[in-house]
């Protein structure tokens, strides 16, 4: 009650000691709640893209451990103090190490973090011997030829840390983020994280900043998955049935079907532990690419206005058992192929899969835009909004098509700032000018320097018509052909961005204003649209100052903004390997059943690059608490989106047909301490910055990634039956997750352990309870 009286006090005109006297107490409560969960000395932790360079207690059922063993262990860790082997250069098998790393939307810290942990050698070699007799299992589909050249760093490292007991300076730094206004990135409509991590106790340093280092132990203990827990599934009961998306759909209250879906994402406080049903009609075996680009199994995406809509339009038709897609019939009269060679007429700078690689569909109707761009070499991403009722998205991911569901009304799109080469948009129906023209703006963000915005309308509204003028003349949008298209019935109008600030210092009016200099334009999770202009990137080590290559040139050519080119190469290589000698030829999967992939770990995209020649797409899902990569993966030609695993990824149930998480789940260990450490460093932010802070919706520090196994049922949601999972972790990680996955009645394919590291390969069956 004090803190709140000072707080409305110090917005007083007379209120300044006040308002230093508040922001002296609360930075003393700042100073008191740290303590509270640091040591005596203190020092800065950093993000991580892995914690395979830590070593961790392995739970008591896994494979490779021993019920003596971790009694023993408890033993040396009552009698001697516990340290961690950590190197500078320690890296796991699978992921590269990051010197300058920037936070998407987040406070990062600059870390000077001494770890060590002395070790009995001769016992822990017996130990290591006892384990791998016991319980390392191994397959000969992969054996050394997965070890040769593709897992030697965690390899050496591993064996580094079995064999030293030397303490290791480590320190990584970490590139300060802008903040951003309302800083988005932990919270959202409903709680994002609820209560601490029970299954993660940590004792971890930290020191305020400017101050120093001292080096001194930090435990980690604890399993991600429970290993003693027993599941029992039951199927969801929502009103959107067998189409259930959690964040997206309303599952309270009452309502017409029109209301079924919120206008902003809002996730349940508690993620669902519950399994979404099979489609009433029969769920069948999806048609194999590229058969799918002309026809889909109709009870696979069944709804029930999608029924009404084929009888209005001609381009899609039910035949049969089959939803089918005439080649010569399109949303486009006169056809799309027609569409897209007057675009490129009008504009011929746009040569479709040369200088335009990456294209952004709003509003997902006919999937023949996408699917004539595809064959041109583009990669058309599409975005189906959340008032589309008929499920247009789901159907074009059933079709093998490049889809995210999202709501486009107050936040930004979970992209990074400029790295879209066109925006599209057909009929969608979207008041560009309303609230302060918002949304144009947010398309501006995204939307690469020079880069195209293509917006075709079929009847021209006068009043629409001029605020769309004033409004795309108060960017600086510069329209490069207006033409109406005869044989289409379509008006269409290009506008390019500008590529360069110059423009911006002419205008009259400077309405919209430019964004001040701490607005982090790629900050994108849970912020809000802004009403002002970013600048166009100018500085040599910003990602958008100059055009991609042609592709395929685009995907391997590395600009100057790129940091640490020798180890995106690299990692390029390390997938390359991986790809082509293990998950091509040895885990049993027929990849001509696989068509819709998800990194969900996604650093530099080079899994995805692994399979660039392939027939597959892959959403590369960047973690939001995670070093800023995605830009990386757009610049190469690729795509993705930022995604916080702790909530549902916007997507249908049963839209993907492999999953690939690489360390995703470990990195669940050292999440608690992470955003502790964010909320403690951003509350004392906020109050330096004289915000009303008690209330402030976006410093709810409770951990909602307090059921990870809530992340294996949101797998098992996205996944199609008949799909697969490739999941590299630690073993003491997998044996619980196998477990977990066998109790969904998974057929595990294949499971291979060497050492602390381990691959799951499992499949999904049509199973449920």
């Amino acid at each position: 009650m004090t803190i709140a009286r000072l707080a409305r006090q110090a917005k007083r005109p007379h209120g300044f000691c006040v308002k230093m006297t508040a922001v002296a107490i609360m930075g003393f409560c700042f100073i008191f709640v740290w303590s509270m969960f640091s040591s005596s000395s203190t020092s800065a932790t950093t993000q991580r893209e892995s914690f395979d360079d830590i070593a961790e207690p392995i739970a008591g059922n896994t494979r490779v451990s021993r019920p003596h063993t971790q009694s023993r262990e408890r033993e040396k860790e009552k009698h001697e103090p516990s340290r961690v082997n950590e190197k500078q250069n320690g890296e796991s098998d699978l992921d590269l190490k990051k010197d300058e790393k920037k936070i998407n939307g987040s406070v990062s810290l600059v870390v000077n973090e001494h770890e060590s942990r002395r070790k009995d050698k001769k016992e822990e070699a017996s130990l290591e011997r006892k384990e791998k007799d016991d319980g390392t299992k191994k397959l000969p589909n992969e054996g050394e030829k997965d070890n040769q050249g593709q897992e030697e760093s965690g390899d050496e490292e591993s064996e580094k840390e079995e064999e030293e007991g030397e303490v290791v300076d480590g320190k990584k730094e970490a590139n300060d983020s802008e903040n951003t206004e309302g800083n988005g990135d932990i919270q959202g409509d409903g709680d994002l994280i609820q209560n601490a991590d029970q299954e993660s106790v940590e004792e971890v340093e930290h020191e305020s900043a400017g101050s120093k280092s001292t080096g001194k132990k930090r435990k980690i203990k604890g399993p991600v998955f429970d290993p003693n827990a027993h599941y029992s599934w039951r199927l969801c009961s929502t009103r959107s049935k067998h189409n259930y998306m959690p964040c997206i759909d309303i599952e309270s209250g009452t309502g017409r079907l029109q209301s079924y879906r919120h206008t902003e994402r809002s996730c349940p406080k508690t993620p669902p532990m519950c399994l979404v049903p099979l489609p009433h009609e029969g769920y069948g075996t999806p048609v194999h690419w590229p058969e799918s680009k002309l026809k889909v199994l109709y009870s696979n995406v069944a709804h029930p206005k999608l029924a009404a809509f084929i009888k209005k339009n001609s381009w899609l038709v039910q035949s049969g058992e089959y939803l089918t897609f005439p080649q010569n019939q399109s949303e486009f009269k006169g056809g799309v192929q027609h569409y897209l060679d007057s675009i490129e007429e009008m504009v011929p700078d746009i040569e479709w899969g040369k200088n335009i690689r990456v294209v952004l569909d709003i509003g997902c109707t006919d999937s023949s835009f996408a699917a004539s761009l595809l064959d041109k070499e583009v990669l058309t991403l599409s975005l189906g909004l959340k008032d589309d009722l008929v499920d247009l998205a789901q159907v074009a991911l059933e079709r093998g098509f490049p889809t995210i569901v999202s709501p486009f009304g107050s936040r930004r799109l979970h992209f990074p700032s400029g790295v879209f080469d066109a925006i599209h948009c057909s009929g969608c129906s979207i008041h560009w000018h309303s609230n302060g023209g918002k949304l144009l703006l947010e398309m501006n963000r995204i939307l690469r320097p020079g880069g195209y915005f293509i917006l075709s309308t079929k009847h021209d509204n006068i009043e629409e018509e001029e605020a769309m003028t004033t409004l795309t003349a108060s960017v600086c949008w510069n329209v490069l052909a207006h033409k109406t298209d005869e044989v289409g019935e379509v008006g269409v109008k290009i506008y390019q961005k500008p590529e360069s600030n110059d423009i911006y210092g002419l205008r009259r009016r400077k309405n919209p204003p430019l964004c001040k200099e701490n607005e982090n334009p790629d900050a994108a999770w849970y912020v809000p649209m802004k009403t002002c202009l970013h600048p166009v990137p100018s500085a040599i080590e910003q990602h958008g100052t100059e055009w991609p290559e042609e592709w395929p040139k685009r995907l391997e050519t590395y600009p100057d903004w790129m940091n640490n080119k020798e180890k995106l190469v690299a990692d390029t290589n390390h997938w390359k390997a991986i790809v082509e000698k293990s998950y091509l030829t040895g885990m049993g999967i027929d990849w001509s059943n696989i068509r819709n992939i998800m990194d969900m770990k996604a650093i530099n995209g080079g899994f995805a690059a692994a399979l660039a020649q392939h027939k597959v797409w892959v959403m590369n899902v960047v973690l939001v608490h995670a070093p800023d990569t995605l830009p990386i993966i757009y610049e190469r030609g690729l795509i993705g989106v930022y995604h916080d695993w702790c909530e549902s990824f916007g997507t249908y149930p049963r839209s993907y047909d492999l999953l690939h998480a690489d360390h995703l789940f470990s990195r669940l260990k050292n999440r608690s301490k992470l955003l502790l450490q964010f909320c403690l460093v951003h509350t004392y932010h906020l109050i330096l910055e004289n915000i009303v802070l008690i209330t402030h919706p976006n410093v709810k520090c409770n951990f909602r990634c307090k059921q990870p196994a809530s992340i294996v049922v949101e797998m098992d949601r996205m996944l199609r039956p008949g799909g697969w999972a490739v999941i590299r972790d630690k073993v003491e990680i997998l044996d619980p997750l196998e477990g977990i996955l066998r109790s969904l009645h998974w057929e595990i394919r294949m499971t291979y352990a060497q050492d602390k590291e381990g691959i799951l390969c499992a499949q999904k069956t049509m199973w449920r309870p």
